[in-house]
């Protein structure tokens, strides 16, 4: 148990305000003090709580203030913005309730403040300090597959598909995220904030749909590539688990720890790279072209790859060069992308794979054991 004091040194008077209402939702918040319940009408929960208000949306529970909301399984239909710091969101019950929306980026800018349809597109989105996310399904249910499968000049075919199930946005820091499913096709997981921590969860999508310039660990999660609705050649690349945009002052951008890469039926062999570099296209005094600072940090620590996992392990991405075509090519050689302990079908001894030096492992390895315990885990 940490002292108040020790948290107070940690992380300041008002994070130990923060950190003392998230204390209640010990065991991931299994025996948490709620103050609200959200719950479909009929469910056999509301009799478990009859002390508590009852919403029939999430959106409802925090649109009244409440710090501390159970969610009981059931599907709810509603795009979550959680910007008040220290919210605990925990599903109840024997299903995990299932959060959608269907929001893509081609008609998404509406919600987002800079107009960008991408973060725009998120289902639930955390812009705030201290939250906490328990055993919940969180879905972006655009139908990227049927998109994917129509030809590129057709008409009707989405320009702009990618579709982001949870945005860490950039007023977001300690974001807590256990025993959870995070489910999309591109642009899944988007980190565009401070630190994050997601342990025991499952994460699916098919491109580039863990990425952003955030940090974010992700401790025992489940890795899982979906396939694609569109024809590749056979050998081509149909898609990438991670594309991070970390800058180059931060160390470390998205770790990967004990993970499980695996796949659902109909992905390759040898068709998912482990990421790419992302530069995001930034305007800058002397132009708009891709931040030559978002040097890239991915890093695989102990983990177990399938065979879908491309033997060079890693790919190249192009970004927006100064005359503003997408001519320059950022390769995985510019980036800060290592391996350490992979095992599994998909893991392989390759050049293009570098591991991580000894040292920076251990440099490495205090750094978690350093964030654990500001997460309290």
């Amino acid at each position: 148990m940490i002292s108040r004091a020790r948290m107070a040194h940690l992380f300041g008077a008002k994070a130990l305000v923060l950190a003392l209402c998230c204390a209640v939702a010990s065991a991931y918040g299994e025996q948490a003090v709620y103050q609200a319940l959200v719950a479909p009408a009929g469910s056999e929960l509301v009799a478990q709580y009859p002390a508590l208000p009852r919403y029939g949306s999430v959106n409802g529970a925090l649109k009244a203030g409440h710090l501390r909301i159970a969610i009981a399984p059931g599907e709810y239909y509603e795009k979550l913005t959680i910007e008040r710091d220290a919210v605990v969101l925990t599903g109840i019950g024997e299903m995990r309730p299932r959060i959608t929306f269907d929001a893509y980026a081609s008609m998404a800018g509406v919600y987002h403040r800079d107009d960008w349809g991408t973060p725009g597109s998120a289902t639930l989105t955390v812009n705030a300090v201290g939250v906490q996310l328990h055993n919940l399904h969180i879905v972006n249910s655009f139908d990227f597959l049927s998109n994917d499968a129509r030809d590129s000049e057709d008409p009707a075919r989405v320009r702009h598909a990618q579709a982001v199930a949870l945005l860490l946005d950039k007023d977001s820091d300690r974001t807590l995220i256990t025993d959870s499913v995070i489910e999309g096709y591109q642009d899944t997981l988007f980190a565009d904030g401070g630190r994050s921590y997601i342990k025991n969860s499952r994460i699916s999508g098919n491109v580039d749909f863990i990425f952003g310039d955030g940090l974010v660990v992700l401790d025992q999660c489940r890795i899982v590539s979906l396939a694609r609705a569109k024809d590749f050649e056979p050998g081509e690349v149909q898609g990438h688990i991670s594309a991070p945009s970390t800058h180059i002052g931060q160390p470390y951008g998205l770790v990967f720890i004990n993970a499980r890469l695996e796949r659902e039926a109909g992905v390759p062999q040898n068709s998912v790279s482990l990421g790419r570099p992302w530069h995001p296209t930034t305007t800058f005094a002397d132009g708009r072209y891709a931040d030559p600072d978002a040097i890239g940090s991915a890093i695989y620590i102990d983990s177990w790859m399938d065979a879908h996992i491309r033997q060079e392990g890693w790919a190249s991405m192009r970004g927006t060069a100064r005359d503003g075509t997408k001519s320059r090519v950022f390769t995985p050689q510019e980036s800060r992308f290592y391996e350490v302990g992979s095992t599994g079908p998909g893991a392989a001894t390759d050049e293009a794979r570098p591991t991580l030096p000894e040292t920076e492992l251990k440099t490495l390895q205090k750094f978690i054991g350093q964030l654990r315990g500001e997460f309290g885990l």
